[in-house]
């Protein structure tokens, strides 16, 4: 099994005729009334009838409900599992205190993306969280790369639900009262009224909250218990890619891919100051020489003039009409009021404030280059 190359958008399908796979809260959200469609192999909720507007909105003003069981879920278990992880990430996992996670990257030998993930310390293992339609390749990658070292364990019987909004800790904290003190990007194991869960203080909509990994069986009961909460609304995909496009965050496959290194897409950050001194991940000499040079394009923000939004692949031109770049996502930004996108233009070009255009059925459309997030993150940080 090769590495992860396909692309997943709101209207992807399977591409064949294998059944949509299912969520263990797929039930809940047809009789909650939500719109369903393909994505990623899996029939999820785009929207509920309360409209990907409102939901937007709602998360960012009080507290979301969201179905993340599709993404997968992967236990690193076994003496020196940071290190072998090392072998394959850039970021410093060895470094990585018990009950604290970080971000990071699968990167090739060429320094292109293979995916992204969030990896969290558990003491007597690793605890992974993978795209959804990566999750097959990026097992197959650990077991072939690092499985003579540790065990790979694929957590199948396992649901994922994200709490998120500035009244998820509030609202989680009638439930698990230590969720109330947790800092940004920490974990716990805990009782949601005699579930055993796993908890991180994370998210991917640039707001306070939690993601909850639960056992599938009992995903349906704690959803209810928390969609009964007055705060707690259900949210779909739809919001889920407004939320996060607004927070400045990369869809795997759009704004990244094996054809974007982690320097080109501004990730510098994930890149561990040691990792940086004694490289030893794929892609390293790609990547540290980057680092040191610079890349000839770089991932920025855009502001479209006007308010017709820039979709994906839209070619984005300088002053005088040469291509410097395109659009990796690009939407309506319920919290700006207005169109907001990001992807790659020319370093010369990348400079907030630069004067673009965007090619719309021929038609340049005015536009510029922008800092990211184009709202406020407001994450936890005790």
């Amino acid at each position: 099994m090769g590495p992860c190359r396909r692309k997943c958008s709101l209207s992807d399908s399977t591409g064949g005729d294998a059944p949509l796979l299912t969520t263990p809260l797929h039930a809940l959200h047809v009789e909650l009334g939500a719109k369903m469609v393909p994505f990623a192999g899996y029939d999820m909720p785009v929207q509920y009838p309360l409209g990907i507007l409102k939901e937007h909105l709602h998360t960012r003003s009080a507290a979301g409900l969201f179905d993340v069981s599709h993404m997968g879920q992967v236990r690193l278990i076994g003496e020196g599992a940071a290190a072998a992880l090392e072998t394959l990430v850039p970021g410093d996992v060895q470094a990585l205190g018990q009950g604290r996670m970080r971000y990071s990257l699968f990167t090739n030998e060429q320094g292109g993306i293979l995916d992204d993930l969030m990896i969290t310390n558990m003491g007597d293992h690793l605890f992974l969280v993978v795209n959804a339609s990566c999750k097959e390749a990026d097992i197959a990658h650990l077991r072939r790369h690092i499985g003579d070292r540790i065990a790979v364990e694929y957590l199948g019987e396992r649901a994922l639900l994200a709490l998120q909004g500035p009244q998820a800790a509030e609202v989680l904290a009638r439930f698990v009262p230590e969720a109330a003190t947790m800092k940004f990007m920490s974990a716990i194991e805990a009782d949601f009224r005699g579930v055993a869960v796993l908890i991180t203080r994370s998210g991917y909509t640039g707001e306070d909250g939690y993601e909850i990994s639960v056992p599938d069986v009992l995903a349906d009961t704690v959803a209810r218990l928390l969609l009964a909460e007055a705060e707690v609304e259900a949210i779909g995909l739809g919001a889920r890619d407004s939320l996060r496009l607004e927070a400045g965050l990369c869809l795997y496959g759009h704004d990244i891919d094996t054809t974007t290194t982690p320097v080109e897409a501004g990730l510098n950050w994930v890149i561990g100051k040691r990792r940086r001194a004694e490289g030893g991940f794929p892609g390293a000499d790609v990547i540290l020489g980057q680092l040191a040079d610079g890349t000839a394009r770089r991932r920025v923000g855009i502001r479209p003039d006007g308010r017709a939004p820039a979709r994906e692949h839209t070619q984005v031109t300088d002053a005088s009409g040469a291509p410097i770049g395109e659009v990796t996502s690009g939407g309506f930004g319920p919290s700006v009021n207005g169109p907001v996108a990001m992807g790659y233009v020319a370093t010369s070009a990348a400079a907030p404030g630069t004067p673009v255009n965007l090619m719309v059925r021929g038609k340049a459309i005015p536009a510029r280059v922008a800092e990211m997030p184009f709202v406020a993150q407001r994450y936890y940080r005790g």
